[in-house]
């Protein structure tokens, strides 16, 4: 039996979670969940986010499915950092996986392009993230605010070398590095000599390397040339996003922030969307395919496979919720999922 925590956060959230639930259980795998009330609501009543305590309690469980996190009542920054921030750095889940995959051509703005299929591998603790810095003189005229970039040789390896073993797991073919060595010359020097030197471990898998202007200008006119992407945590934050709307938009962006030895969470990249929390409109896909990714770290990947397929196959049909284009209620679609993956693995293979 795999224990999974959920915490569905704010808005649309709640909403997606109820759905991407209501898909896994379709499959009748050995899966408890036990639910968190970690967001705005458990903020606002109590003043907390997450207690070292909690922390203690969900160090038990096998993974994380959480929702979006956000709420107009509580500061920006609150939850962010006292949630989502806190559990990454706390579990040390150096690994920010995003897949890039288009299921349906019809989705990308591009033209002509039917083959993206790309997964960056970001990294996750350390860069212009890891919070080290601050001001000096601060809301006077000689303020200065100084934010620094960290990378450790420790950092870059793991990172790097969880690309390769992902490519050769996944029968990927070629691993690329994205960074801007020509202008941080420290920084991004040290994850060229490791990106290399590691690199030689690797024979069978291809390797190239980009900078990462080069590379935005790229995914537009040719993501085909890409297969898996190892880049540092600004550039990946950024150039994920733009991937996402190549393969559809965000409401079919999934992630997983991962720890291979130790507990990984798994998220939509999509937003609490407050404007329209309970209306029926938000759409679950994103929801149900971390579910998908969350399966597959856990070694269900003919279940997380059947999930994709069925997304894969919402979209061809046209079973859509508004922002993209269709009419379907939030359960309505979650409800289809269901059918679908419930159908047995013989429906898809």
């Amino acid at each position: 039996m795999k224990k999974i925590a959920v915490i569905p956060g704010d808005g649309i959230g709640r909403e997606t979670v109820t759905e991407a639930l209501k898909v896994m259980d379709a499959l009748s795998l050995p899966l408890q969940f036990d639910e968190f009330p970690f967001g705005a609501e458990y903020y606002l009543k109590t003043g907390k986010t997450l207690e070292d305590d909690d922390l203690e309690e969900l160090k038990d469980f096998d993974a994380i499915l959480l929702g979006a996190v956000g709420d107009p009542r509580v500061k920006p920054g609150i939850l962010e950092r006292g949630i989502l921030l806190k559990l990454r750095f706390h579990f040390d889940m150096y690994v920010n996986l995003r897949p890039a995959k288009l299921l349906d051509a019809r989705f990308t703005p591009l033209k002509n392009k039917r083959d993206i299929d790309i997964v960056f591998v970001r990294e996750n603790t350390e860069g212009l993230y890891a919070g080290s810095g601050g001001f000096l003189h601060k809301n006077t005229e000689y303020e200065v605010a100084i934010q620094e970039m960290i990378n450790t040789r420790r950092g870059v390896e793991r990172i790097v070398r969880f690309a390769m073993e992902y490519a050769r797991k996944k029968g990927r073919k070629k691993v690329t590095l994205c960074d801007k060595s020509n202008v941080l010359t420290y920084a991004h020097d040290l994850w060229q000599r490791v990106f290399w030197e590691l690199g030689k471990r690797y024979e069978d898998i291809k390797k190239d390397h980009e900078y990462v202007d080069a590379l935005a200008m790229k995914l537009v006119r040719s993501p085909e040339r890409f297969d898996v992407i190892v880049t540092p945590n600004m550039f990946g934050d950024i150039l994920t996003d733009l991937a996402a709307e190549l393969t559809g938009g965000l409401g079919l962006a999934a992630s997983g922030n991962i720890n291979p030895e130790g507990l990984s969470m798994f998220e939509p990249v999509h937003g609490s969307a407050p404007d329209i929390a309970g209306k029926g409109m938000a759409n679950p896909m994103a929801t149900v395919l971390a579910v998908s990714m969350l399966l597959d770290f856990l070694g269900f990947e003919r279940e997380a496979k059947v999930i994709e397929h069925a997304v894969s196959t919402a979209l061809r049909e046209g079973f859509l919720t508004p922002d993209m284009g269709g009419d379907k209620r939030t359960e309505e679609v979650g409800d289809y999922l269901a059918r679908l993956v419930g159908g047995g693995e013989d429906v898809w293979f």
